[in-house]
């Protein structure tokens, strides 16, 4: 079935919790474009707010971050669930993430400009020694490169993208125009054209829908899958996996070495070596990396350094070692910010409304086996 006319489901009643205001226009547009919904919106203190279980009475189809009702008698017609989040982890204690009758679909696509602006600027901070010249700035004082700082540009780096996603294709979309060779990691292969298409929700002028700004491509569920592509001489490893009991400390002590040694086991780089210590970036949970084996390859000058701004856990704590690792830049979970947010995650909500009228698949269903 799809492909048809929109068929309008009776009594559909869309429930919206955001901690933002009110989008009226968009609303607006909502309602005409499918005038059968019933809309209510609810401006909520924060993503994770407690409400009374008449919130939810009336919902059909749930917007939310991470407020749900607690029992499913608390929503008895509850049958979709969007989140505005592009990964889904944080329903899995939810009865929600049990019953297979209610469809939960995300908002991945739409973090991809913003994400992939703070990790241009991350590791431009880093490679043009930002920092100090900042601090310097502060204390009214005209600073200078010390010795051995020097400036290693990013063109003829190659950055290795570890979950080749939306979010990680707009980072290769962004590395390729500054010079850099980018390489996709993913968990199924993709060895046909179509197969590496993206045909999920794109922010116009982002992303790689074609899948064709890779210069290799390499998947794997297996540890021996995941050290071959780290063997591949990568300057920086982006890591932009989702958060599954797969990915648990996907990365760690062993991972870390592999990825400096690099040129083991590499068919990419015949005619390249790299002559620096890797660099990490992580902007998908802080619980894919063993923390501690982290801060002891940046003490011991196996990584290069890291931007994060993840980590395990949130807030991280005043005494954690991680805060003075060298060379590591740490941010609160804020890559995702944008002003756009809202309306992006909208967009992707209003078309779904229409597809599922028409009978035609969602963007972006959840698969509760594989966790995303």
């Amino acid at each position: 079935m799809g492909g048809g006319e929109e068929a309008p489901p009776k009594n559909e009643t869309l429930v919206i919790l955001l901690p933002t205001p009110e989008p009226v226009e968009q609303l607006s547009q909502l309602r005409q474009r499918y005038p059968w919904i019933r809309v209510e919106y609810h401006q909520i203190p924060g993503w994770e707010a407690a409400l009374p279980r008449e919130a939810f009475a009336n919902a059909t189809v749930l917007v939310t971050g991470n407020t749900y009702p607690a029992e499913r008698s608390d929503a008895p017609n509850l049958s979709w669930v969007h989140l505005t989040s592009a990964g889904s982890n944080q329903i899995q204690a939810n009865w929600i993430w049990q019953d297979e009758d209610v469809t939960i679909t995300t908002s991945s696509g739409i973090h991809g400009p913003q994400i992939s602006e703070w990790v241009l600027m991350a590791l431009l901070v880093r490679t043009h020694h930002y920092d100090q010249f900042h601090d310097a700035q502060k204390a009214h004082r005209w600073g200078k490169y010390g010795p051995g700082q020097t400036v290693r540009d990013l063109a003829g780096q190659r950055i290795g993208v570890l979950g080749y996603g939306s979010i990680g294709r707009q980072v290769g979309r962004v590395a390729k125009a500054m010079g850099m060779d980018v390489i996709a990691y993913t968990a199924h292969a993709k060895d046909t054209p179509e197969s590496r298409a993206d045909n999920g929700y794109i922010v116009p002028g982002t992303g790689d829908r074609d899948g064709s700004i890779p210069s290799a491509w390499y998947s794997g569920l297996s540890t021996p899958s995941l050290h071959h592509f780290l063997a591949q001489d990568i300057d920086v490893l982006l890591v932009s996996v989702p958060s599954t009991n797969a990915t648990r400390h996907l990365l760690g002590a062993a991972e870390f070495d592999v990825l400096a040694r690099g040129s083991g086991n590499n068919e990419t780089t015949s005619d390249r070596k790299r002559t620096h210590a890797p660099y990490l970036v992580n902007i998908s949970r802080g619980q894919n990396l063993n923390q501690a084996d982290l801060v002891d390859a940046l003490k011991n000058g196996t990584l290069a350094g890291a931007a994060l701004d993840v980590t395990d856990p949130e807030p991280l704590p005043a005494d954690d070692p991680l805060w003075d690792a060298p060379n590591t830049t740490i941010t609160p979970h804020i890559s995702a910010t944008t002003t756009e947010y809202t309306s992006r995650s909208l967009e992707i909500l209003a078309e779904n409304v229409g597809r599922r009228a028409r009978g035609d698949r969602l963007w972006n269903v959840v698969d509760r086996k594989r966790g995303y």
